[in-house]
């Protein structure tokens, strides 16, 4: 049960494991993008568009390429998702809007835009029930190692999953590599905390905005296509995601903004969120209680950090802050 238990919580917090990293490399830039919950939407509808034009082109599906029904996916969520972080760069970089409401609203957009073509689909397919299913591309992502069966309990814990689930923890450990070790990881944290004194060295700080948000939202974008295709077995439904892209955010905050962190951060949330299937005579309210578990721990670790007042543990100088080049 333990190890049944660790594989959930691990498949649970992949996508807010993709959509915390991709947050801290756009909060590193000094924005503040309350809108990732809407991108990680976007990305998961632009990946089902892809996978169900791709699935009707078919005349059998037994027909159907692993490597397509891979690819055609991905490029349209990366390409969903890249257009929702122009939007807020454009809005908040280069017309300086108010970064908060501009996320909100992406946030707003990204869920209508999600559940207009959802709902599309739905009725193309004139399904009985308000979802649509994608068994035969979800079965190509969700395919595991091999020899995971072979090594029980460990070979569960460890070697279960697909491959995005893979490649969200290996980004998370570049991101953390390149934000920690290297010089464009410097720069970004320039523009993060003093983006004059960065401009004034002559790095141009609007173009770390850009790359960093746009490159951001892609990887919260993955987020809802995992989401999609691997947890939820290929089916889609309207409003399927619940509070998984706030729950992202608040991860930023708990793992104190270090990628690193944010892995074993996911798999705790993962566990909270999915820890009341483990206790036994719970009621409806009960399991609503315990689903406020991850919020609980942030706000726990956000009042230790403002405590302690540490500079390492404090979000960038700048975040939230248009900057004016104007007034350097």
């Amino acid at each position: 049960m333990i190890a049944s238990f660790i594989q959930r919580a691990v498949v649970q917090g992949i996508p807010l494991l993709f959509g915390s990293t991709g947050e801290i490399i756009t909060e590193k830039s000094g924005n503040l993008n309350l809108g990732i919950p809407g991108i990680m939407y976007v990305g998961g509808i632009s990946g089902v568009i892809g996978a169900f034009m791709y699935e009707r082109s078919l005349a059998d599906p037994s027909a159907m390429n692993p490597f397509l029904a891979v690819i055609i996916p991905l490029l349209t969520c990366v390409l969903g998702s890249l257009c929702m972080g122009l939007i807020y760069s454009l809005l908040t970089v280069t017309l300086r809007a108010n970064q908060n409401v501009t996320g909100l609203a992406l946030t707003t957009f990204g869920t209508g835009f999600g559940n207009f073509f959802g709902g599309s689909l739905i009725k193309l397919v004139k399904s009985d029930m308000p979802s649509i299913s994608l068994t035969a591309t979800s079965n190509c992502f969700r395919t595991t190692l091999p020899f995971a069966n072979k090594f029980g309990p460990v070979g569960q814990v460890l070697f279960s999953y697909s491959f995005l689930a893979y490649v969200a923890i290996v980004l998370a450990l570049i991101t953390s590599y390149v934000l920690g070790r290297t010089r464009v990881g410097l720069h970004l944290r320039a523009v993060g905390e003093n983006p004059a004194t960065a401009d004034a060295a002559g790095i141009n700080v609007n173009r770390y905005k850009y790359v960093a948000t746009c490159l951001g939202s892609v990887i919260a974008g993955l987020g809802g296509l995992y989401y999609v295709m691997d947890y939820a077995n290929g089916v889609w439904s309207n409003d399927g995601f619940g509070d998984r892209g706030w729950l992202a955010i608040a991860l930023v905050i708990f793992a104190i903004w270090r990628p690193n962190l944010s892995i074993l951060g996911s798999i705790l949330f993962g566990g909270l969120f999915i820890i009341y299937n483990y206790i036994p005579n719970l009621g409806m309210s009960d399991q609503e209680l315990f689903k406020m578990l991850p919020y609980v721990v942030t706000i726990i670790v956000l009042i230790i950090i403002s405590i302690r007042e540490s500079r390492e543990t404090q979000p960038p100088a700048h975040l939230g802050i248009s900057y004016f080049r104007e007034e350097r």
